[in-house]
């Protein structure tokens, strides 16, 4: 196990994480905001859904998922349809127009990481990308330690 003060700084550089989220999110189109982003991404990477599934893989309130499915919706790049097992659902799909759209946004952001990362090895990058994973693993649902308190 690692020494306290090692947690202690990651803990400082995962907060600084926020600089690197903030700088993406400035790269959205203005009609794009950082919400309907994750939408996309969410839709495109489950596949349809409900919308208590997206909310869930949000981790946000069924509230806050319904004005972030709006949004995306008027714009055209996710339907709504009925859900043939339960007609008083609806099923999230993502539209050709929301594909496309999530397409730009990730050859925006892999331009992005290659123009700030550009001094990184190949093999720099791929550690990362297994760390973060790996990370990210390690907490798996926050919300079923929510109630845990730190040591």
């Amino acid at each position: 196990m690692a020494e306290r003060s090692q947690y202690e700084e990651l803990a400082r550089q995962i907060s600084a994480v926020g600089a690197v989220k903030r700088g993406l999110a400035r790269m959205l189109p203005a009609e794009c905001p950082s919400g309907s982003a994750a939408v996309l991404t969410l839709v495109d990477r489950y596949g349809e859904m409900r919308m208590s599934r997206l909310a869930e893989l949000l981790a946000v309130d069924m509230s806050v998922t319904s004005r972030h499915v709006a949004h995306v919706v008027e714009r055209g790049w996710i339907e709504r349809s009925p859900d043939p097992d339960d007609r008083r659902s609806r099923i999230l799909r993502l539209t050709p127009a929301g594909k496309a759209l999530l397409d730009d946004l990730g050859r925006r952001t892999a331009d992005l990481f290659a123009q700030f990362l550009e001094d990184w090895s190949d093999d720099d990058v791929g550690q990362l990308n297994v760390m973060l994973a790996r990370l990210r693993a390690s907490f798996g649902d926050c919300r079923a330690h929510a109630t845990r308190t730190p040591a």
